[in-house]
């Protein structure tokens, strides 16, 4: 048995289009697709429309992501907003995730009924599992140096191998008798590696096996995208920030929001202010 597993698209189609190539050449079983379809990245309807095409043309396996529920959370806030007047601050600072749900809002039902696991069963008892960061929610994240013991807690109850993304940071590691994989990221990888990544999982003579297989695309291609869809230009300075992520394959916006959060909801900067201050610093 032969499972590919992707994650964390992030809304970049070029990246997504060479992994499936690459995974259809392989010809696995099955196709697991573990969350965060959507978001950071400027073609959020195609890619969940490419997913949920192969879900009911090909019978993919799709789990949500906690990208999906952000979108959706806004989503439910841009409806109501006639009666709840959107914090304009809030607004400014979310302004990329606030187009990514304009664009979404017709999709909102499928963001929403989204499953937080999936499972394929080999040779009757032997459970693959697969989650978007771990057992214990959607946002809490299998890193290389997790520990042996906050494994075991964010695997419980252990299956023979567990499949995750959300970290962008791809591993391969054995606790106790599970074999655990970080598949990375498909549009968004945060090692250094600017090349696509997934997984991929057989099962044979009994055991699972595992490695994360890294695909090369027109990362280009994936840039002009964020001009063409205008998400430069409507999502606001934060996306510059979203742009250096792709272009360096490294995790930029957390450290960003830990630094400028509260000096721009505060008024103390602007987010074009602090934009540019950041990336200043990064040169």
């Amino acid at each position: 048995m032969k499972i590919a597993v992707i994650a964390d698209i992030h809304a970049n189609l070029i990246a997504l289009q060479a992994v499936v190539e690459d995974i259809e050449k392989w010809q696995p079983d099955k196709i697991i697709v573990a969350g965060d379809i959507v978001n950071r990245g400027p073609r959020p309807v195609e890619c969940l429309q490419y997913i949920k095409e192969r879900e009911a043309a090909e019978g993919w396996l799709v789990l949500g992501g906690n990208h999906e529920d952000f979108a959706a959370k806004l989503i439910r806030e841009i409806q109501n907003s006639r009666q709840n007047p959107i914090n304009p601050r809030a607004y400014d600072f979310y302004r990329p995730v606030y187009w990514t749900a304009k664009k979404l809002v017709h999709h909102l039902d499928e963001l929403e009924h989204l499953p937080f696991s999936q499972k394929v069963i080999a040779d009757g008892n032997s459970e693959l599992r697969v989650v978007h960061a771990s057992m214990r929610g959607n946002r809490d994240g299998i890193y290389p140096e997790t520990s042996d013991e906050t494994l075991r807690d964010q695997i419980a109850p252990p299956p023979a191998a567990f499949g995750v993304g959300h970290t962008h940071r791809p591993l391969v590691r054995r606790v106790d008798s599970t074999l655990v994989i970080n598949v990375g990221s498909v549009g968004l990888p945060f090692d250094g590696d600017t090349r696509a990544a997934y997984g991929r999982l057989t099962f044979s003579a009994g055991e699972w096996n595992a490695e994360v297989r890294r695909v090369t695309y027109n990362l280009r291609h994936a840039e002009r995208d964020f001009w063409q869809t205008g998400f430069i230009k409507e999502g606001g300075p934060l996306v510059q920030v979203m742009l250096s992520e792709l272009r360096s394959a490294r995790s930029l916006l957390y450290v960003w929001t830990k630094h400028y959060e509260q000096p721009v909801m505060s008024g103390k900067l602007t987010m074009a202010q602090a934009v540019e201050d950041y990336l200043i610093s990064l040169v």
